[in-house]
């Protein structure tokens, strides 16, 4: 099994992507990394590191697309970019399992969709990250940015990739949510008025009706559907909140003597809390729908998320979710044509 990683997609490549895919390797058995990049830039960085050389490869690729490029130009005038490379390897290579990238999220999302293709009866891949809730358990936001415009049929759709990937993961009957600005079965807008009963009559979907944003961490859902625009301003809400309140408690901790002596005997607690809602330790955004996993890492990832993301896209390969989405959405009645 080989996964693929862009080695110049983010804030912090290629140091930080190489020394994530380094700790991933040495961390599991199983899989070959492929660094996907400047063959000779590589080198020199990956000569800093004592690691099995059997285990990571270099792809040459001498161009980047950058998050300041139209994607669709990106990807149709730069093939020989590390997106482009890669995704060519992943659909031609069988050994290639999966493509992680924390660069540009549009070139990443239309290269898959144009270069890899979508899985059978799907319309529209989306973004699903998997999100730490209050009782310990994820639940699964789907779409978080893919989408910004969606209809009906695409909401109904990502219920069932939801479902199929929850199920993975082994949660045995997932409880899927419509995400609106009230529970109340009214509640919504003109598209969520309409997914609603769409979503109550499909078969194989636990729904369990609407859910406001401010519920999706009490983990009462395992998997929240969404049009990917309010998904993204949900997902980004509440990691600027979490953020926020992690500063917060630190600086009233740190803040005063009463606060340090206090810190003393709730350290312990705090660093749990922390690494509870920390998004690095989950890596990146599953993009959903297209024929092999794509993970798609936050542009700002740093060693510790690159190789969790990794070891995620090592997972997802192991899922082989493109089948069951195919014969889900046919089930549900929900399957695209095309």
């Amino acid at each position: 099994m080989k996964i693929l990683i862009d080695a110049f997609g983010g804030d912090n490549s290629p140091q930080d992507v190489i020394a994530g895919t380094v700790a991933a390797v040495k961390a599991k058995k199983g899989f070959t990394a492929v660094l996907v990049g400047n063959k000779e830039l590589l080198d020199v960085h990956l000569s800093r590191y004592g690691y099995p050389q059997d285990r990571i490869e270099i792809l040459d690729a001498k161009q980047v697309i950058t998050c300041e490029e139209e994607p669709t130009v990106g990807i149709r005038t730069k093939p020989d970019s590390t997106v482009c490379k890669a995704f060519k390897e992943l659909k031609d290579n069988e050994e290639a399992k999966a493509f992680v990238s924390a660069g540009s999220t549009g070139a990443v999302l239309v290269g898959a969709t144009l270069k890899l293709g979508r899985i059978k009866g799907v319309a529209r891949p989306a973004l699903c990250p998997v999100i730490p809730t209050l009782n310990g358990k994820n639940v699964l936001l789907i779409d978080s940015g893919a989408n910004a415009d969606c209809k009906a049929i695409n909401l109904c759709q990502f219920a069932v990739m939801g479902t199929v990937y929850a199920k993975a993961m082994g949660v045995e009957s997932p409880k899927v949510a419509l995400l609106s600005n009230g529970t109340e079965d009214e509640k919504g807008n003109a598209l969520c008025h309409e997914v609603f009963p769409m979503l109550q009559s499909m078969k194989g979907i636990n729904f369990i009706g609407n859910m406001e944003a401010r519920d999706i961490l009490s983990g009462e859902a395992d998997v929240v559907v969404a049009d990917g625009f309010s998904g993204n301003i949900a997902l980004k809400s509440m990691e600027g909140a979490v953020k926020t309140v992690m500063y917060a408690v630190k600086d009233a901790v740190y803040g005063s003597l009463s606060g340090k002596l206090g810190g003393l005997f709730l350290k312990r607690r705090l660093k749990k809390l922390k690494e509870k809602f920390d998004y690095n330790k989950r890596g990146g955004a599953l993009f959903i729908g297209v024929n092999k996993p794509v993970i798609k890492a936050h542009g700002s990832a740093k060693k510790e998320t690159f190789k969790n993301t990794v070891l995620q896209a090592v997972s997802y390969a192991e899922f082989d979710l493109a089948d069951k989405i195919t014969a889900a959405l046919i089930e549900s009645g929900v399957a695209s044509a095309k």
